[in-house]
């Protein structure tokens, strides 16, 4: 089991949005002692790089020419590579790899839907995807080799993007305010904006734990297509006061007036809004690793599977949330589950825990609705049955 050596509510009060941080022997397996353990090899990383569903890239340096090409990747493509100069990144690799996904376990003091994904990085000497600058948090978890890096002061409009090659967003030089080497278990975090710049000294692996906030824009783009997507506000404008003008381009601020408190009316709708955000957020940026089963489950399949003693496991990466003040609706994967008066314990066992254990299985077997949800979620292939 991973574990953190730092409190993560005192990192949050010091570092959170605020300033980046070496964190030195920061992420352990099982005790300190033990330190760092990777949890893939170089050669599964590079499997998943080969596989259709999953978003990969390979950024080569070699001569300061800059070559960026994303997956997925023949077999022939590792077969003859250079000693130094290049890397291989896998995008959400926690969702293909259960013990890649166990890294992510300390980081779960953060909520659900603002985390993004685990990204992984395999780098040969010098390897790296040059000086470039994220809108999002994130700790890089430094496993295999050693791997230099650089962070500069936050981004005020001072750095100048550049571009060597059209799928790599760089910038120029900064001035760095970190510049150290980490060793397997030493963590790295970089908030919004720090410029930052990472290459390796020896063969490394890197993991990404991100997590990414939504910008204004995004919520209004995603809450315009939620309203037509349920027919909402689907009504015009009625004016049975409307006055002539005299000047027929104008618009009066009555009207104006009147328009706006129709904006106003549709995003101070609680219900509507909740419903809203719970949707958009419990849906994953990347593609999951999921499967419906080829038959169908039953009420009583589902029975029988509790009376063996093993339980059920969520898919790796799915978001499934609930409101603080509302265990009755579930948004998993972009759904809406009501849940019936009595069942709201069950909000956190779906929502808060990566499986069900056969115990808590069995104490839900009295509760038909508890059992046919379950039915449900397995049917479209969010939890499954190892």
């Amino acid at each position: 089991m991973y574990q953190l050596s730092f409190s993560f509510s005192e990192f949050m009060a010091e570092y959170w949005q605020k300033k980046p941080t070496i964190i030195k022997g920061g992420l352990f397996f099982d005790t300190p002692q033990q330190g760092f353990v990777d949890p893939l090899s170089p050669n599964e990383l590079a499997g998943l790089a080969m596989e259709e569903e999953i978003d990969s890239r390979f950024v080569s340096n070699l001569n300061d020419d800059w070559q960026a090409e994303h997956g997925p990747f023949a077999e022939e493509k590792f077969a003859d590579l250079s000693e130094t100069n290049w890397s291989l990144i896998v995008q959400a690799a926690n969702h293909w790899h259960p013990q890649a996904a166990d890294l992510v376990a300390p980081f779960k003091a953060m909520p659900g839907w603002l985390f993004d994904d685990l990204m992984v990085s395999f780098a040969v000497p010098n390897g790296g995807v040059g000086p470039h600058i994220d809108q999002y948090d994130v700790f890089i978890c430094q496993g295999m080799g050693k791997r230099h890096w650089r962070v500069g002061a936050k981004d005020e409009g001072q750095y100048e993007e550049v571009c060597r090659n059209s799928a790599l967003r760089q910038i120029d030089s900064f001035d760095a305010i970190i510049d150290d080497t980490l060793e397997p278990g030493d963590i790295l975090y970089i908030p919004p904006g720090f410029p930052h710049d990472g290459y390796a000294l020896e063969a490394s692996l890197s993991y990404s734990v991100g997590f990414r906030s939504p910008k204004e824009q995004e919520l209004l783009s995603n809450f315009a297509d939620y309203v037509l997507a349920h027919d909402i506000g689907d009504v015009h404008l009625h004016n049975p006061d409307q006055k002539a003008q005299s000047a027929n381009g104008m618009i009066q601020r009555h009207d104006a007036n009147l328009m706006s408190d129709m904006l106003k009316r549709a995003t101070q709708e609680p219900m509507l809004i909740d419903n809203f955000l719970g949707c958009m957020l419990s849906q994953s940026r990347h593609q999951l690793n999921m499967v419906a089963p080829e038959e169908e489950w039953t009420m009583d399949d589902i029975m029988q599977h509790i009376q063996t003693g093993e339980g059920l496991y969520k898919v790796s990466g799915l978001r499934a949330l609930y409101l603080e003040d509302n265990k009755n609706t579930l948004f998993i994967n972009g759904e809406v589950f009501i849940l019936k008066t009595g069942l709201e314990p069950l909000a956190s066992i779906l929502c808060d825990e990566e499986w069900i254990e056969s115990q808590t299985l069995a104490s839900l077997t009295s509760i038909p609705a508890a059992i046919q949800l379950l039915t449900e979620l397995l049917n479209k292939g969010y939890w499954f049955i190892e």
